[in-house]
């Protein structure tokens, strides 16, 4: 990053998910999509912004996430029960100790994401001096997706809310989280040991981070990238089948 070449980022992976909409019995981020597995896409994502470390976290099938990418340099968390996202993200903190920079948070299930979009998130996050921000997108239909809430002047994101806790107004709004972040490290691991659980799923929520830190009154910030098909998530064996047909086209 231009002016900013000491800034300290490290990268946390989520990729404990089953899957359950793949109609396999295999770990959603090892599903094959040209020829490797998903996973690979996401950390060569974190390796193309020159991170420190890169913290994977593995639940489902973790031991053969663990031996599919041994000796690569990548150190390796394991959340032993599902409890949302924001629980994943905590069980890195103490790999963290110590550590003051800022953390690059990714989707082993979002596999498209371009080094030059994740470079921009990390410029805007670095410019504009935010606690988190977060990467959105626009979508025409926005169904399925946690919707961005903003507020003020300057359109600060103020919550990210889940679809099944929206209102009818909220679910009317198309920008989108992608589950891509960046946030300053001292902040994350507070904020997501104080995450709670009084949402419908009675998940502890990565998005909470983004409302507890607009109440504490730190500045949040949000990059939207024009391209909504590299936020694309993989949910279903169609949607790898769309980001293959995608990645051989683009080569």
């Amino acid at each position: 990053m231009k002016g900013n070449e000491k800034q300290k980022v490290s990268a946390v992976i989520l990729a404990a998910g089953m899957g359950t909409r793949m109609k396999a019995d295999v770990a959603k981020v090892m599903h094959p999509l040209c020829g490797k597995p998903m996973l690979t896409y996401s950390v060569d994502a974190a390796r193309s912004v020159n991170v420190e470390k890169i913290v994977v976290i593995i639940g489902h099938q973790a031991g053969l996430v663990r031996e599919a990418f041994k000796n690569q340099g990548l150190i390796f968390v394991e959340q032993r029960e599902q409890l949302g996202t924001g629980h994943a993200v905590l069980q890195a903190r103490n790999v963290f100790h110590g550590y003051n920079g800022t953390i690059l948070i990714l989707c082993g299930d979002v596999p498209m994401l371009s080094p030059s979009t994740i470079r921009a998130l990390l410029e805007v996050h670095v410019l504009e001096k935010s606690i988190v921000t977060v990467l959105t997108t626009i979508l025409d239909d926005p169904s399925g997706y946690g919707r961005v809430i903003k507020e003020g002047e300057k359109g600060e994101i103020s919550r990210i809310v889940e679809e099944k806790d929206a209102s009818p107004a909220e679910k009317k709004i198309n920008e989108i989280n992608t589950g891509i972040y960046c946030v300053e490290s001292d902040f994350l691991f507070s904020a997501v040991g104080d995450i709670g659980n009084e949402n419908i799923q009675k998940e502890y929520y990565l998005t909470d981070i983004v409302g507890i830190a607009s109440r504490k009154g730190f500045k949040t910030g949000s990059f939207i990238t024009a391209n909504s098909f590299e936020a694309m998530g993989i949910n279903t064996p169609d949607d790898l089948e769309k980001a293959s047909e995608r990645i051989k086209a683009c080569k």
